[in-house]
């Protein structure tokens, strides 16, 4: 009777004889063999640089556009109100990103819209099976918190102490001692967390972990969200927006480079309609292209110019040629087609320019001029 009243055993569990095996093993054995299968189970993950700078790139580039909006509401209002109250602003949209992605566990924009999130790297541990490498915790409270104070509140107190101390010239040498030392602190502080943070780039771009100190020193490290989703941008299109770029940087740095008269004067020999220009060249000033309300002429060569357009132009450049003919100006006399009347018996016509020197001399009438067309 007591027999059939004692139930079955149950079966033992499929790593029972693991943990026995590891209780039979000396300590010294057992504990190697779990940290080398601790460090087998581990998959090891590679996530783009690329993904994770354009991420910051575009929560920059979102902050930005939110602030545009922001400032369109206060643009009827007293110009320049909006300036003094720049650090907080930047400060309060930060904290507005930082509630509605982080604080919630969500990604920021930048971060969600290159399939990635923060995982905490301090809680990664091999539990049971892992399948992709991607597995692990968010953000704990504590490091949300402190995230929200390094980059919010940080960079707000950095901000405000940087302009004080620039308003207040802490560090000109008429200063106290005390503000001029406060100073050399704070850019000693600078230098050093710039070398720091380049020093953490050159680690981030060899190693793919943590961006920025702050990641670093919190353990919060991006992965990607799904490991099945792809990057959904067009890398042609990427290509072809970096040539246009370049391109026009590149035309924006040589067009104020050239001389916009040279280049016509050499292609004019090219040009089909030869009696047009030349009728041009007798009505319009070859500079502002308009006609002469008060004409000069260059001396030699006797083209046409406005007074102020020829007067501008030889007094910025002392070796001034003709855009017509690219032959020096030396001097420049008034259009016989006007009359003018002088103030006086001073009968002083042309205007002679001094090569030479940096400065250009001029031989003009000491008396006023009144014009008369």
């Amino acid at each position: 009777m007591s027999n059939t009243n004692l139930s079955p055993p149950q079966p033992p569990e499929e790593d029972a004889w693991i943990h026995t095996y590891h209780k039979l093993l000396p300590p010294w054995q057992s504990q190697s063999q779990s940290l080398s299968q601790s460090y087998q189970s581990t998959i090891p993950i590679s996530i783009s640089r690329v993904n994770q700078v354009d991420a910051a790139r575009l929560d920059v580039e979102m902050s930005a556009m939110l602030k545009e909006q922001l400032v369109k509401v206060f643009s009827l209002m007293k110009p320049g109100m909006l300036f003094q109250y720049e650090a907080e602003l930047d400060a309060f949209l930060e904290f507005l990103i930082w509630r509605f992605s982080i604080w919630v566990d969500k990604p920021t924009p930048g971060i969600a819209l290159m399939n990635l999130r923060y995982r905490d790297e301090r809680a990664v541990e091999p539990r049971g099976k892992v399948r992709t490498g991607l597995e692990g915790p968010g953000l704990t409270v504590a490091q949300k918190i402190w995230y929200c104070i390094a980059t919010v509140g940080g960079q707000y107190m950095w901000a405000r102490l940087q302009s004080f101390s620039a308003f207040r010239r802490w560090g000109d040498s008429e200063q106290r001692p005390l503000a001029r030392r406060a100073w050399m602190l704070i850019q000693r502080i600078e230098g050093l967390y710039k070398a720091a943070s380049f020093g953490n780039l050159l680690i981030f771009l060899y190693t793919g972990r943590f961006r920025n100190l702050i990641e670093r020193a919190l353990k919060a490290r991006l992965v990607y969200g799904s490991p099945n989703m792809n990057r959904a941008v067009s890398f042609e299109y990427m290509n072809r927006q970096l040539v246009w770029n370049e391109f026009s940087e590149m035309l924006l740095l040589l067009l104020p480079l050239l001389n916009s008269s040279s280049i016509r004067n050499l292609l004019s020999p090219f040009s089909k309609d030869k009696a047009s220009s030349s009728a041009e060249d007798d009505t319009a000033c070859p500079i502002c292209l308009a006609s002469p309300t008060i004409p000069f002429l260059a001396l030699p060569c006797q083209h046409r110019y406005c007074y102020y357009c020829l007067r501008t132009r030889c007094a910025a450049t002392p070796s001034f040629r003709c855009s017509r003919c690219s032959e020096p100006v030396t001097a420049m006399q008034r259009h016989s087609g006007f009359h003018f009347e002088y103030s006086s018996s001073s009968s002083a016509s042309v205007v002679m320019f001094k090569q030479g020197h940096s400065h250009m001399k001029c031989c003009l009438t000491r008396e006023m001029l009144t014009i008369k067309v």
